[in-house]
């Protein structure tokens, strides 16, 4: 599965996903547009870094909406009832949970490590103790480091293609677009 994070005037960001299962999906507009880090693009690489194949992203690679619409109408009633019919797993809940936890830590830690903070929020020590890998979050970190280089230095129209991990990369590409590799 490829996701394409588009910048679109007005500090907006587009999201375009191509992959293997599923119904094809409208593009959709992301929330938490950031000049460095997009929300949805930490989440992605928080979600692919960790390997939470419950998270956003993971399901919809395995073939599951979350976020989007498909693009037929017809599909996208067919797919809502079959995802009504199978509610996430507890596997799947605590991906979830994991992924925002982690994006909730390496986010304030990217912008102190970039010096767009010069400390951390109050609330920070009292997630940051369910950490249990240092070397997890520096490895996010660095992505996210790419990411943001890559983001921040993008003209308006452009995009940056990211590819989830065990999928096949390349299918699309929608306007011109950047890629960055899985790891």
């Amino acid at each position: 599965m490829d996701v394409t994070f588009t910048k679109v005037s007005g500090r907006r960001y587009r999201m375009t996903v191509v992959r293997e299962h599923g119904p094809q999906l409208a593009p959709r507009q992301g929330p938490g547009y950031d000049d460095h880090l997009p929300h949805d693009a930490v989440h992605f690489l928080v979600e692919a870094e960790a390997g939470l194949s419950g998270g956003v992203f993971g399901r919809i690679a395995a073939g599951r909406n979350n976020l989007f619409w498909a693009v037929d109408p017809v599909e996208r009633k067919r797919q809502a009832r079959r995802e009504a019919k199978r509610p996430p797993s507890p596997a799947e809940r605590a991906d979830m949970a994991r992924s925002e936890t982690l994006a909730s830590l390496c986010d304030p830690l990217w912008r102190l490590r970039s010096g767009q903070r010069s400390d951390l929020p109050e609330w920070f020590s009292s997630i940051a103790a369910d950490l249990d890998s240092a070397a997890l979050v520096e490895r996010i970190l660095v992505r996210l480091d790419a990411f943001a280089a890559r983001w921040y230095a993008l003209p308006v129209g452009d995009g940056i293609t990211l590819s989830w991990p065990g999928t096949t990369a390349g299918a699309r590409r929608v306007g011109r677009t950047g890629h960055l590799p899985s790891s």
